[in-house]
C-alpha cells in the first residue's frame, strides 16, 4: 500500500510553511490541499475539529495537527537526512524553549504592527525589534540557531521572514539595521531550496496584509 500524506494549508501562512520546509528537507513527496480560511471545508473541521485551524498533515489516513508538533512528527518518522533536532536532550529542550517563543511572540506582535495604529504601532514594532534581538543573541555567530545544521528553531522563524516586508513596510524600521546577524541568517536559510521554493513573495504577503486591512476595517 502506497504512503499517503497531504497537507492542509494556506500560502501564507507561517505555520504551514514549517511544515512544507519540514517535509522538503525530509524529501517527502504530499499532496497539497489549499484550505479557503474565511469558508472552511468539511475535511478541515473533521481533521481538526479542536481548533479548526491549519496546518493540518494527514499521514495515512491518521491526523496530526499544530504546526511544531506537526515538525516534530516528521522529524521522527521520516528518518532519512538530517535530523530537524538535536539528538542531546539537553539541545533538543532549548530548541523547543526558542522555537515556543517565535510562537509565542513574533506571530502575535508582528501582527500588531499592521493591525493598530499611533502608539499602539509604535509599541508593537519596539517589542517585535526587542524580540528579534533576543533571538540574534541566541544565534550569535552560529551559521544556524543549532550550529552547522539547518534546524527545529530555524524552520519554526523563517517562515516569518516572507512577512518581513509588511513588518517593515507597515513599521517604518528595518530587519537589517536592527538586527544585521539575523539578516544574514536570513540569506543562509534562502540558499536552502526547501526555504526558497516554499517561501511566498514578500511583495504579494503584502498585497494579502492590504487585503486584510480593508476586509477588517483597519484602514
Amino acid at each position: 500500500m502506497a504512503e499517503s500524506v497531504v497537507l492542509l494549508d494556506f500560502w501564507a501562512s507561517v505555520f504551514g510553511l514549517r511544515v512544507r520546509i519540514a517535509l522538503a528537507e525530509k524529501g517527502v513527496e504530499y499532496e497539497y490541499k489549499e484550505q479557503d480560511l474565511f469558508n472552511k471545508g468539511p475535511l478541515l473541521l473533521q481533521s481538526n475539529p479542536i481548533h479548526k485551524k491549519i496546518p493540518v498533515l494527514i499521514h495515512n489516513g491518521r491526523t496530526i495537527c499544530e504546526s511544531l508538533v506537526i515538525v516534530q512528527y516528521i522529524d521522527e518518522v521520516w528518518t532519512d537526512g538530517s535530523l530537524l533536532l538535536p539528538k542531546d536532550p539537553y539541545q533538543r529542550a532549548i530548541a523547543r524553549f526558542w522555537a515556543d517563543y517565535v510562537d509565542k511572540k513574533i506571530y502575535e506582535i508582528g501582527s500588531k504592527i499592521w493591525k493598530s495604529k499611533g502608539e499602539a504601532k509604535e509599541a508593537a514594532k519596539k517589542e517585535f525589534i526587542e524580540c528579534l534581538k533576543l533571538l540574534e543573541g541566541e544565534l550569535g555567530d552560529k551559521t544556524y540557531f543549532g550550529g552547522d545544521t539547518f534546524g527545529f528553531i530555524d524552520i519554526a522563524l523563517i517562515p516569518f521572514s516572507c512577512w518581513f516586508y509588511s513588518y517593515e513596510t507597515e513599521g517604518n524600521f528595518s530587519i537589517e539595521k536592527e538586527c544585521p546577524k539575523l539578516k544574514m541568517w536570513l540569506k543562509r536559510c534562502m540558499e536552502r531550496e526547501s526555504v526558497s521554493k516554499a517561501l511566498p513573495d514578500p511583495h504579494k504577503v503584502y498585497d494579502l496584509v492590504g487585503f486584510l486591512k480593508k476586509k477588517f476595517g483597519i484602514e
